[in-house]
């Protein structure tokens, strides 16, 4: 950790410790890219939080708070990171390295050490990690604190110098038998010189438990050194060990006895990515086919140490977005799309829906779009509904979302649920009113208008939520807009879709759309707007079918965004019971005329007339089929 705060920047003489409070964001990331290279525990950065050290920083009151955001830090870039890990709480000596213990009497360091222990414990740690202790009084101390303060792990950690012996004389074996004698779970050895002395006092300490019986020979052994003997470079610490020679230890390690394997000063996320891989090819992941043997004499560690983890890389991988949607794949293949929208239902019963959705998909549609209580009259969720279909029907989903009923928080928690659930294609809208729907008296959020979510989705994507804190990754959302190309207020409309592309949406979907002269008329504007080439992104052209004349008046008259020229409300007139034939029709040549002009279609059926929806999805791929068979004769 520090050799990694020093390298961006941190000053050398900084108190560490606390910047967890000040420089969270940095110590996180650190977390994070220590378990991205594979390390299946993290120490929080509170080596040296307790009051006596922090004492000369003016921090000693701080001491507690700094442990407990510590653990909580790590914890927190454990979640973020999605991976299985252990967070272990870093408790270093009580003085920096050229200080004995003689200077704190026995009460106030037990007392140091307790409220070190507590905080760390406040903030979640899963084990505890005393290490880099040079004097085996002072580790006493602190594993006896530990062991009265919680019943968790606790590895018990002396540093060694080329002599092979502590700076107070305590030898590898005496370590081992009086660590072992007070409770340790795991002792071991870190920091020192480099791997090669540490391997020296892992072997003599694996040696005496072996001989001293049941009591020590029970206690599992760690081993965390240094990369080798730093250089200063430039003002920089620069360690010898590379991570080859790290990950070429390991086989050692292993050997002499050690069931936790690591590193300390020096040790970057490159170093733990080289072992981790060394490690997985001679320890068989839990569940995994059997790999090459571990080598003769490796320790198994305690079961109440062991967490499952998924295999790991070989190296540390860069954050990469998931694969896109196959809606998105459709889009960029030039595949003309066809969407149909569902709405959920007003009950808590979802099978008719999952049976249109199966009904769509099997007459050709790419996807169904799954509406958001529209017109403010409630129903089921549309993200559980876009589950439902996912998972039943295996046809992907788009599902509206808008910012009338929730904040900020429930926002991006909604978001977040719906990537991990496979749900990544969304149309930003804002939402009508709820003065218009079920609930006149109730009130609308809209911490951000359709816009705003557009620039959330956008930072998901980008790997970050909207303070600017990471995800983890960067999502994998297909970003979808409205336009109303028939708006009252053209202007406004027109200024707010460059907005909602400049916020980053990849896809437009319109409005219905009745004739072709409103097609073209809309694509007159976007040459006008945008340039020559038109429209930046894809759009889906909104087709609604008409069944009725009285279907027809009533879009036309009281449904704000729709606009019927009068021709086709005559042909509508004109149709009697015909109806719902002509408007399929009318549909059809709609969509034969903007052929070449859109990038496919938006179907929105009436009142839940799905297998109306269904036979235009029908007509529609039997007339491109035979489109694309005659080019094909030709």
């Amino acid at each position: 950790m520090g050799t990694l705060l020093f390298s961006r920047g941190i000053p050398q003489r900084a108190c560490l410790d606390e910047l967890v409070l000040s420089r969270a964001d940095l110590v996180g990331t650190i977390h994070r890219e220590y378990l991205e290279a594979g390390a299946g525990l993290i120490e929080t950065a509170t080596f040296g939080a307790n009051r006596v050290r922090l004492a000369g920083y003016g921090l000693a009151d701080l001491a507690g708070r700094i442990n407990r955001r510590g653990a909580q830090l790590a914890r927190e870039a454990r979640d973020v990171a999605g991976r299985e890990a252990l967070v272990a709480g870093s408790v270093g000596p009580l003085a920096g390295p050229t200080r004995g213990v003689g200077h704190v009497d026995e009460p106030t360091g037990r007392a140091a050490f307790r409220e070190q222990v507590e905080g760390l414990l406040e903030g979640g740690v899963d084990l505890l990690v005393l290490e880099t202790f040079s004097e085996i009084e002072a580790l006493l101390w602190a594993l006896a604190e530990a062991r009265a303060a919680a019943d968790l792990p606790v590895i018990a950690s002396l540093t060694f110098g080329e002599e092979l012996a502590a700076a107070d004389g305590t030898s590898p074996e005496a370590a081992v038998a009086l660590l072992s004698a007070a409770g340790a779970d795991v002792v071991g050895v870190n920091c020192g010189v480099g791997p090669l002395l540490c391997l020296d006092a892992l072997e003599r300490m694996a040696g005496a438990a072996r001989m001293a019986g049941a009591g020590a020979a029970g206690t599992a052994l760690s081993i965390m050194p240094n990369a080798g003997l730093p250089q200063r470079i430039e003002g920089q610490f620069v360690y010898a060990a590379g991570p080859e020679y790290f990950g070429e230890a390991v086989a050692r390690f292993l050997a002499g006895g050690a069931a936790v394997v690591g590193g300390c000063c020096g040790t970057t996320p490159r170093h733990v990515a080289a072992m981790r891989a060394a490690l997985d090819r001679l320890v068989p992941v839990a569940g995994a086919a059997p790999g090459p043997a571990a080598p003769p004499g490796a320790a198994a560690l305690p079961v109440d140490l062991v967490t499952p983890r998924a295999a790991p890389t070989e190296t540390a991988p860069p954050a990469a977005a998931p694969p896109p949607t196959r809606l998105a794949r459709l889009l960029a293949r030039g595949e003309f799309v066809v969407s149909v929208e569902i709405d959920p239902p007003r009950s808590i019963r979802i099978e008719r829906t999952v049976e249109a959705a199966r009904l769509l998909r099997d007459a050709g549609a790419d996807l169904v779009n799954v509406s958001d209580s529209a017109m403010a009259r409630v129903r089921m969720g549309c993200l559980a509904v876009a589950f439902a279909i996912q998972q039943q029907v295996g046809l992907e989903t788009l599902i509206h979302f808008t910012t009338r009923d929730r904040n900020l928080m429930a926002l991006e928690s909604d978001l977040l649920g719906a990537h991990a659930l496979g749900v990544r294609n969304v149309l930003a809208l804002t939402g009508d009113p709820p003065r218009v729907g079920d609930y006149p008296a109730g009130t609308g959020v809209w911490d951000v208008d359709s816009i705003g979510l557009i620039e959330i989705l956008a930072r998901l994507n980008r790997g970050e939520d909207e303070t600017g804190g990471p995800i983890g990754q960067p999502a994998g959302f297909t970003v979808a807009c409205a336009l109303d190309p028939t708006a009252a207020d053209a202007d406004r409309e027109w200024e707010r879709l460059e907005r909602k592309l400049a916020a980053g949406a990849h896809l437009i979907m319109t409005q219905p759309l009745y004739d072709l002269a409103q097609v073209e008329a809309m694509l007159d504007e976007a040459h006008r707007r945008f340039g020559p080439a038109g429209f930046p992104v894809p759009v889906l052209l909104g087709v609604l079918p008409l069944h009725s004349t009285r279907h027809a008046e009533f879009l036309h008259n009281e449904v704000p965004g729709i606009r019927i020229p009068d021709e086709q409300r005559a042909a509508m007139r004109a149709a009697g019971e015909r109806g719902a034939e002509v408007g399929l029709e009318m549909a059809l040549a709609l969509l034969d005329g903007a052929a070449g002009l859109v990038a496919g279609t938006y179907v929105m059926p009436s009142f839940g007339r799905y297998e109306q929806a269904a036979e235009l999805v029908r007509r529609l791929r039997a007339r491109r089929a035979a489109r694309a068979g005659v080019g094909r004769g030709a």
